[in-house]
């Protein structure tokens, strides 16, 4: 079984729609709810491997397929079976994907991947992110049933 959890912060300054508008665009199965945290207040929402289908076209439309196996791969380093990454969610507005260098002065879209074990979480990553010749995948697997 795959969880994706999506966390974003609303700043004060930000029209909380604008920001939820911004995830829905990455992640349009997510139902978000506002939730106030100590640090302040966060649109967060749960979803399984159908929630991931949109990335999984995005890296494909960005082509950005070796990028994302990157940035997901390097994050997995002591929990095989867990993975995190952050989107851009200035650029989520219009519907691009952006992998932010570092946590932006206004937040980023916040993404975990948990599955049941390494062996899932590696099945996930070769479906999100398959190995690539020349940037195109060299082969495109169905999405799992995890």
């Amino acid at each position: 079984m795959i969880n994706v959890r999506v966390s974003v912060i609303v700043n004060p300054t930000e029209d909380e729609e604008k920001v939820a508008g911004a995830a829905r665009n990455m992640f349009p199965e997510i139902e978000l709810e506002m939730h106030e945290r100590k640090y302040g207040n966060f649109l967060e929402g749960e979803g399984d491997i159908n929630s991931l289908k949109n990335i999984h076209d995005l890296f494909r439309k960005e082509r950005i397929i070796d990028t994302a196996r990157t940035q997901l791969q390097k994050n997995r380093w002591g929990e095989p079976e867990k993975t995190f990454f952050m989107l851009n969610k200035q650029v989520a507005t219009i519907e691009r994907l952006n992998f932010p260098a570092k946590e932006e002065t206004l937040g980023s879209i916040q993404v975990e991947i948990n599955a049941d074990n390494e062996e899932a979480m590696d099945i996930l990553m070769e479906w999100l992110t398959p190995p690539t010749e020349d940037g195109v995948p060299l082969f495109e697997p169905d999405m799992p049933e995890l």
